[in-house]
């Protein structure tokens, strides 16, 4: 099927990106995952190399070796970015080209289409500077994939929890299917 790489940020959603990672690889893809400094608070690496029978991306180590660019090699022959949870982090990173770690430096270095689920505390979703950085991706091609409307870990209500891994796999095989 499909090589993809899948970029987890720092978010209680993370959970949802071993889901997802798993339904990917059970769809016969490739799924290369590279993990934010804050990811590692949620999950371990070993998580999803378990899941995908694939070694992970960090920042540990990033840089060193006989990989020092381990971040492009990853993207080379990547179809699709996914990047679940998108933090506001993130999402302020990729609209404005900053690359200080290892996700927002494989988005820059990434050649491929790029798909992001949004995971956020609700005032947060809503603040204008949050708000332009995605009216920018979508600009630059970015496929936003929710958020969701619901309770969020700090109890409020309201859009900012990431979709389903289920939407964001259909919305990742429309993206295959369009070729973008």
């Amino acid at each position: 099927m499909a090589r993809l790489l899948l970029g987890v940020g720092g978010s209680i959603a993370a959970y949802k990106a071993a889901d997802l990672a798993s339904t990917l690889v059970q769809q016969g893809h490739q799924v290369d995952v590279v993990m934010t400094r804050m990811a590692l608070r949620f999950l371990r690496p070993m998580t999803f190399s378990a899941l995908t029978h694939r070694p992970v991306l960090t920042d540990e180590g990033w840089g060193e070796g006989d990989r020092p660019a381990a971040h492009l090699a990853a993207t080379e022959g990547a179809q699709l970015f996914v990047v679940a949870p998108a933090t506001a982090d993130l999402l302020g990173k990729f609209a404005h080209g900053i690359a200080d770690e290892i996700v927002s430096t494989t988005y820059l270095g990434a050649g491929c289409p790029v798909l992001v689920a949004p995971a956020m505390n609700p005032r947060m979703w809503r603040h204008p500077r949050v708000v332009g950085n995605v009216e920018r991706l979508r600009g630059d091609g970015v496929t936003i994939v929710g958020p969701a409307t619901g309770r969020v870990a700090e109890g409020d209500v309201g859009p900012g929890r990431m979709v389903e891994p289920d939407e964001i796999a259909t919305a990742i095989a429309a993206a295959l299917a369009r070729g973008t």
